[in-house]
């Protein structure tokens, strides 16, 4: 009897590979990550996981209030309007439950001089209101995109004064 298992389970063996390699399961790196945003956010059935919130976490005033303070408190690096370095630096941070950043770390940087003044803004930002589920705060991970675009290099260049010699050559009028 014992052998006769022996020998079924070794037929099995083979078939369930087959089986596996004829359906495999997707990565899991291949899936798009879920992000998390006011309208996107539910409670899972069955409660889900502890941590998880059903509203996310909101700067006082919005996207547009995020806007102004970035524009009011970032100084662009002078190497970096030199070299005319312009994007986000991304910052990653925990934001706990009193709605303040903790721990924040630079997740795609521009240049030193940039990754240390987005820290520096960063730190500055005034509390949020925290992520909740069911109407407790929860710690939760935010990624804050820290605008370095040059306005004041652009507005230098539209502003700056053309030279009496520039304006009586013939074709610049």
């Amino acid at each position: 009897m014992r052998a006769l298992f022996l020998f079924l389970l070794a037929l099995a063996a083979p078939l369930a590979g087959w089986a596996q390699a004829r359906h495999p399961t997707p990565p899991a790196s291949a899936q798009a990550p879920i992000t998390l945003t006011p309208g996107n956010m539910k409670l899972q059935a069955g409660g889900g996981a502890e941590n998880r919130p059903d509203h996310a976490p909101e700067f006082p005033g919005g996207e547009e209030a995020m806007g102004k303070f970035f524009a009011q408190n970032v100084k662009i690096p002078v190497k970096a309007k030199q070299a005319r370095i312009t994007g986000d630096v991304l910052v990653t941070a925990t934001l706990g439950t009193d709605g303040k950043l903790i721990n924040p770390v630079i997740a795609k940087g521009l240049s030193p001089e940039c990754n240390a003044e987005a820290l520096r803004v960063v730190q500055a930002l005034p509390p949020w209101q925290p992520a909740t589920r069911r109407g407790v705060p929860v710690p939760v991970l935010v990624q804050v995109p820290v605008p370095f675009n040059n306005a004041g290099v652009t507005q230098f260049e539209n502003d700056r004064k053309v030279p009496r010699s520039a304006k009586d050559a013939p074709g610049l009028n």
